[in-house]
């Protein structure tokens, strides 16, 4: 195996390793339809993504929704949302999806 190549899988296992500590809740939003949330860095505690979850569909957050963003003058419907969110000290990048919710590094 060449130097290339170790590199190759090197990241490939990073990659993967990075999907492995993700971490998923599932629910049922308002309209009965399944929903989630996502951790994709592995840090935030389970019983915090729970109730964020539940506010999330309590709120009636999922689905599909038609926003103007940023005041434009066009209506898209289904755009993901991109946001900040502080949970304890730490401070994440929240990206709204019709279904899912994802939290990622900031």
């Amino acid at each position: 195996m060449n130097d290339e190549d170790e590199r190759a899988v090197a990241a490939d296992r990073s990659t993967r390793n990075d999907a492995a500590c993700a971490v998923t809740i599932e629910g049922i939003a308002h309209n009965g339809k399944p929903c989630r949330i996502v951790d994709n860095t592995g840090t935030v505690a389970r019983a915090e993504l729970e109730s964020l979850l539940a506010e999330l569909i309590e709120q009636r957050r999922f689905g599909l929704s038609g926003r103007s963003l940023a005041g434009g003058s066009s209506i898209r419907i289904g755009e993901p949302e991109f946001t900040h969110i502080q949970l304890g000290d730490d401070l994440y990048r929240f990206i709204l999806l019709p279904y899912e919710a994802r939290i990622e590094a900031f």
